[in-house]
């Protein structure tokens, strides 16, 4: 019986351990812009870090919605993806919380 509940505490360890997943702060400008990826489309623009300059995002956010006119700091779980399609990102964002949303920039 001990034996089972240390096997059973050693699978549960190593399932846990073995996925990777990173917890990061991400801005969101206020409005979507006109972009191309596989063909025209609408694009977040987003930044890490408040001091840099807005790249865009042509993927979604899991758990996300965006609305024109607000900026937003999010907080966001990032996992690097094994074998994503060949369009797509090999990094997948999920929300964790809204920590932010104004009408005006945020620092």
């Amino acid at each position: 019986m001990k034996l089972e509940n240390i096997l059973f505490g050693l699978i549960v360890l190593i399932t846990f351990s073995c996925s990777h997943t990173d917890a990061t702060t991400m801005y969101i400008a206020n409005e979507q812009v006109d972009c191309v990826g596989v063909s025209p489309q609408k694009c977040m623009q987003i930044k890490f870090n408040s001091q840099d300059d807005w790249t865009f995002y042509y993927g979604q956010i899991e758990g996300f919605t965006f609305e024109t006119g607000y900026y937003y700091k999010l907080s966001v779980s990032k996992e690097t993806m094994a074998n994503p399609p060949a369009d797509a990102s090999s990094i997948k964002y999920t929300l964790v919380e809204i920590l932010e949303k104004s009408t005006t920039a945020i620092d």
